[in-house]
């Protein structure tokens, strides 16, 4: 018999999912923007993907917000990320580490870019 456990919602992304460092997808050198400086956001997505669209419109209001652009790959292009995250696209990255994963929350998003 299985048993219903409630847990409090935890303001980083849920601890099952392992951190992973974003370099196998964006390469250091592709992470340079045009200012020179580099880019801090990035997000695993896949091409038709509702939900990754609905994500990549938050941030797209997140760069307007606050000057940070974002750069995107395909986890189509990346087998071992497809075997590590299947379905739990999009993936978005700050800083080479996991952020949030399926939708954006674009407050705290723009919060931590801020104060860091």
């Amino acid at each position: 018999m299985f048993r219903h456990v409630r847990r409090r919602p935890s303001q980083g992304p849920a601890s099952f999912v392992r951190p992973h460092d974003a370099q196998q997808a964006f390469p250091q050198n592709d992470l340079i923007a045009d200012s020179g400086k580099p880019i801090r956001v990035s997000m695993l997505a896949r091409p038709g993907c509702h939900l990754c669209d609905r994500v990549r419109r938050g941030l797209e209001r997140v760069t307007a917000q606050t000057a940070e652009p974002f750069v995107e790959a395909s986890i189509d292009d990346h087998p071992e990320l497809l075997s590590r995250y299947g379905e739990w696209i999009p993936v978005i990255f700050l800083d080479g580490q996991q952020f949030d994963y399926y939708q954006l929350d674009v407050p705290r998003l723009v919060e931590a870019l801020t104060t860091r």
